[in-house]
């Protein structure tokens, strides 16, 4: 669920439950208003506290991972946001007009597999060789070529880094974009499952509709 939708729903139970006890604290049992309050916000945070942990277990459930597990991929993805950060920074800081398009559909495609790993955590495993390899690979020649680009002379050398640097980030992002497609594999898998049933049942659905007698022709 959506970090600010499964705030919005715990605090739309917490809030109800806060007024109800304070209600009750202060016309059913004669509390004052002061206790009554308290105790309604001790309520309050309680049903707030359970609803964190009740959707946490259904969502950890549904993802099939253990608490541990999510941890550790929680970790990662912490880590990885800055890297994805500097590297779009990075690349956005290259003046090669020419190179542009792709340079922002490496940015795109990174994003995308952080994304998707943030909404499915169990997606992480499919991506692994993108968050422990592959990004701080990208980073690190995005950052090299900013620095080799910006020296205002440039001797024969430094020129042939620059170009070296340049294939190497375009290999890269062909790698990244397999690792892209490594993560929606399954989805794939399920997409050309699904066609190859819709495709059956309209050749049966074909088939079936046929007079008996243009058959038997």
């Amino acid at each position: 669920m959506n970090g600010f939708l499964a705030f919005a729903a715990r605090t739309g139970l917490a809030v109800p439950s806060s007024v109800t006890v304070w209600l009750v604290s202060f016309f059913a049992f004669d509390q004052t208003f002061l206790l009554s309050s308290a105790i309604a916000t001790g309520g309050g945070a309680a049903v707030y506290t359970g609803a964190s942990v009740y959707m946490k277990h259904q969502f950890l459930k549904k993802h099939h991972l253990t608490r541990s597990e999510y941890l550790y991929i929680q970790k990662n993805l912490r880590e990885a946001k800055p890297k994805i950060f500097r590297l779009q920074k990075a690349l956005f800081s290259i003046k090669d007009i020419w190179s542009l398009k792709r340079r922002i559909e490496l940015v795109r495609i990174a994003r995308k597999i952080h994304n998707l790993t943030k909404r499915e955590p169990k997606r992480f495993y499919k991506a692994e060789r993108f968050y422990f390899t592959h990004l701080d690979s990208a980073v690190e020649l995005a950052e090299k070529y900013v620095f080799l680009s910006s020296s205002p002379k440039k001797s024969r050398e430094m020129s042939q880094s620059l170009v070296e640097t340049s294939r190497t980030l375009e290999e890269l992002t062909e790698t990244i974009e397999k690792d892209l497609y490594h993560v929606l594999s399954d989805d794939m898998s399920d997409l050309k499952f699904e066609l190859d049933v819709a495709k059956h049942s309209i050749k049966s659905n074909k088939d079936s509709s046929i007079p008996e007698e243009g058959r038997r022709l």
